[in-house]
């Protein structure tokens, strides 16, 4: 996989103790782990994901039970699964509009997730969910032609040299650093014909957060 073009999204999973106080701990840990994959759009989705999931071991398999989460990407879904060792006590869907406590949580997993389910296996039930990524690849960036065309030009600034030397730990910081060398060089073109770099800068960071809010006005 090219180190510029391609995102490296290897499954991770995290054991815990099923308890109210976990929940926030884990949704850091989660918005971290998307944030280092690029995947800022669903970030929020995710999050209520795993609260839910978390709290339907908490309320309905127990208090202190050992849990697992496990998160990885399932073609272009990202997938979030929550391990736990009671095989009886399945979710169930219900309408959110009832009264009734019980599957109100996977109720907004339903709402925000492409698909859920149970899988029962010998030792554990796992209960999982499958959020669209938008991706145009499973190891693709989000962010438009800006972003691809920005990969392209990124390829040429020694990455492949330093992801080998690194043995492939700390790719994000071998691509950051070549896309630094990237702005430094285009810097030194503008100063050798005169332009002013601290104008440029300016213009470059107004025209980013223009965009940035707006990212369906994206130039192609």
């Amino acid at each position: 996989m090219d180190c510029i073009a391609g995102v490296s999204r290897k499954p991770w999973s995290l054991p815990f103790t099923a308890e109210p106080e976990e929940a926030a701990a884990l949704r850091r840990i989660v918005r971290f782990h998307l944030g280092q994959w690029g995947l800022h759009d669903i970030i929020d989705a995710a999050q209520l994901c795993v609260t839910e999931l978390v709290s339907n071991v908490i309320n309905h398999v127990g208090t202190g039970t050992p849990t697992t989460l496990a998160v990885s990407m399932s073609g272009l879904r990202l997938r979030i699964e929550v391990h736990d060792p009671d095989t009886r006590a399945l979710p169930t869907l219900v309408d959110a509009a009832l009264e009734a406590e019980s599957g109100r949580g996977m109720a907004l997993v339903g709402a925000v997730a492409d698909r859920w389910g149970v899988q029962l296996q010998e030792d554990r039930k796992v209960t999982w969910c499958e959020l669209a990524t938008g991706l145009p690849s499973d190891s693709g960036h989000s962010g438009g032609a800006r972003v691809h065309r920005v990969e392209t030009l990124l390829s040429v600034y020694g990455c492949e040299a330093a992801r080998l030397r690194l043995a492939g730990f700390g790719a994000l910081s071998v691509v950051e650093d070549a896309a630094i060398d990237l702005i430094a060089d285009v810097l030194h073109w503008m100063r050798a014909h005169g332009r002013d770099v601290d104008e440029a800068l300016e213009r470059a960071e107004s025209q980013f957060e223009v965009e940035a809010a707006e990212p369906e006005n994206l130039p192609l």
